[in-house]
């Protein structure tokens, strides 16, 4: 039922690709675990051992915070329609931030989705599959168009400082880094 691999396979990358929706697990070194749901388009395999995924602007940044103490991140994926099964990529994660150099190169791997805050490269440690055979079955609907208009709606120099307001530390209290 469960196998586990050391990097993604083709049948992986995929499985993926074909995928609606994805979670995003981290926790610091103590404090409160974070599973964030992600959608859009915000992910990329770079290769076997490596994926990115764009993260939007959002009520909290618990995300960056976590990679910033403790660089654990597990991705997971389940399919909601066809073959059952849960994909989960675990490893270390680093957030580049438009300060950083690396920015506009791994920016350009995604299409522009005003409320971009930072990017997030994932190191596989291992990757585990999983049988799924109770995750439900769904059926796409669309994309939501909220968040975007959101921040079309409030500019860049609104989102910048909804960030100031509302980014900066996590729920318990921990630095985000959004501004260095």
């Amino acid at each position: 039922m469960s196998e586990q691999f050391s990097k993604l396979d083709e049948a992986d990358k995929e499985f993926i690709k074909n995928q609606h929706l994805f979670f995003v697990g981290t926790a610091g070194v103590d404090g409160r675990v974070n599973i964030s749901p992600k959608g859009m388009d915000s992910l990329r395999v770079i290769d076997s051992h490596k994926v990115a995924w764009l993260n939007l602007t959002g009520s909290g940044n618990e995300t960056a915070a976590h990679v910033l103490e403790c660089q654990r991140m597990t991705l997971m994926f389940c399919a909601f329609k066809g073959k059952p099964q849960i994909l989960r990529i675990y490893g270390k994660a680093t957030a580049v931030h438009p300060r950083d150099e690396e920015w506009e190169t791994t920016l350009g791997l995604f299409p522009t989705i005003p409320g971009t805050r930072q990017i997030f490269l994932l190191d596989i440690e291992s990757v585990a599959t999983s049988c799924g055979f109770s995750v439900p079955l769904y059926e796409h609907a669309g994309e939501r168009d909220v968040l975007v208009s959101w921040a079309e709606k409030k500019g860049e120099d609104g989102v910048k400082k909804y960030w100031q307001d509302k980014n900066q530390k996590s729920i318990d209290g921990k630095p985000t880094g959004i501004f260095g």
